[in-house]
């Protein structure tokens, strides 16, 4: 009796004095179970493993194919061999970037646009998709996100993980985010939101529709922005893709929009760094936030502390490499990688046309975005493409609920795996 009394005292007092562990971020718990490529990976693996005769052909991940260009990879060996020396060595270089290769950016993708930045206003780092993630630092919570659905899952996530949303609805739908459907009706181009709000994400040429804007619809965007107080986040990150000249490559090519818009920049795909990890964002002086007290504080110093203080700058190598890609031998060289993809999205695009298929994209941008056949549902049709063509793509529902009944391809594969692939579509799929 005494050590069952005992036991249950113990129990009772240990169950009291539970909170003794380190408490977690609950907000990553309102995140679906998987991010939406690993749950590829796994669907692919299992296939792979089940049937080891199959040739797998990935079109799905826009993961690059081709080698980095000749120009670049030779920069890239200099700079590893300048650490090799005492008089050429790089230890910490400034967080913010090497001037050399921000003015190189400056001088060769951005004043042949119209576009005049300074120095101080663009920041390298070591990948876009971080840059996404991490510019939510230097916004309040209670600011009101507007996110286009379907969308880079990353703009959705982060917000959810940093806290700024309550709990997903049936839909998918995390409350205190404005989603703005983008879809046939509407072209895959969003309407301006009806209510207000603070930040607004666009991406063009956009991941994962393929579709772009025009400057008058740009422009549209910048005149809610500023007559709304809200600041565009403008993923550029295909911009390297456009072949219309009519389409702008900058959101900053808009009249105003240096008051209101932040850019990001990635070179995994313009110059077939995903493994080698470099990006940009680019922070005007003008643009503007308030304080708690209604003070007027300016966006590029906040980012300048937050990028001085959580990260060390990218490696000297890789900026040696990236500003390789703007010397007249890289840039002639990165373009014929770039024309490359874009004559698979060609490929691609046409024969699923010719297969009686509806795709979008492929024409500024290396995704095309197709139609689910019969309406079936985007990840079903994952998986008969999967068995019956041994394709892998991106179902469109993993981009967002508005992405469900459509389909992505990208166009960052090998030539000869594109036109078998396409083949194989038009042969086997019924």
């Amino acid at each position: 009796m005494i050590c069952r009394e005992l036991r249950h005292f113990l129990y009772k007092n240990d169950k009291e004095d539970v909170p003794k562990m380190a408490k977690i971020n609950d907000n990553y718990l309102k995140l679906k179970a998987g991010y939406l490529f690993p749950e590829i990976g796994r669907r692919v693996r299992e296939f792979a493993a089940a049937n080891p005769e199959a040739k797998v052909i990935r079109l799905g991940i826009g993961d690059v194919t081709r080698p980095l260009a000749p120009a670049v990879l030779k920069a890239f060996h200099d700079a590893v061999d300048d650490l090799a020396t005492t008089a050429q060595f790089a230890g910490y270089g400034p967080e913010q970037g090497y001037d050399w290769l921000i003015n190189a950016i400056i001088d060769k993708s951005y004043k042949p646009l119209g576009v005049s930045l300074k120095t101080e206003e663009m920041f390298i780092s070591d990948g876009s998709k971080c840059d996404c993630a991490n510019i939510l630092d230097i916004f309040a919570l209670d600011n009101v996100v507007a996110i286009g659905d379907p969308v880079y899952p990353v703009y959705n996530d982060t917000n959810v993980m940093i806290g700024r949303t309550g709990e997903a609805n049936e839909k998918g739908y995390y409350k205190n985010i404005v989603y703005m459907p983008c879809n046939e009706a509407n072209g895959f181009i969003p309407a301006l939101p009806t209510e207000k709000v603070d930040i607004i994400y666009l991406c063009f040429p956009n991941n994962p529709t393929g579709t772009v804007a025009s400057k008058a619809e740009l422009k549209k965007w910048v005149d809610y922005a500023n007559a709304n107080d809200a600041v565009i986040f403008f993923d550029a990150a295909y911009e390297a893709f456009i072949t219309n000249p009519e389409i702008p490559h900058s959101i900053y090519e808009i009249e105003g929009a240096k008051k209101c818009a932040i850019e990001f920049r990635s070179f995994s795909k313009t110059a077939g760094f995903t493994g080698v990890r470099c990006g940009l964002v680019v922070v005007p002086e003008e643009v503007m936030g308030t304080t708690s007290t209604g003070e007027k504080y300016c966006f590029n110093k906040l980012w300048l502390r937050r990028t001085t203080t959580k990260f060390n700058g990218a490696s000297y190598p890789v900026q040696r490499a990236a500003a390789a890609v703007y010397s007249d031998e890289g840039w002639a060289q990165t373009r014929e990688i770039i024309d490359y993809y874009m004559e698979n999205a060609r490929i691609i695009r046409e024969g699923l046309a010719a297969a009686g298929v509806t795709c979008y994209g492929g024409v500024d941008a290396p995704y095309i975005w197709l139609k689910t056949p019969g309406g079936m549902s985007s990840w079903d049709f994952f998986d008969k493409l999967l068995k019956e063509c041994n394709v892998v793509g991106t179902p469109g529902s993993g981009f967002g609920p508005s992405g469900e009944g459509f389909f992505r391809l990208s166009a960052f594969g090998h030539r000869e795996n594109v036109i078998e692939a396409v083949e194989r579509i038009k042969k086997n799929l019924k």
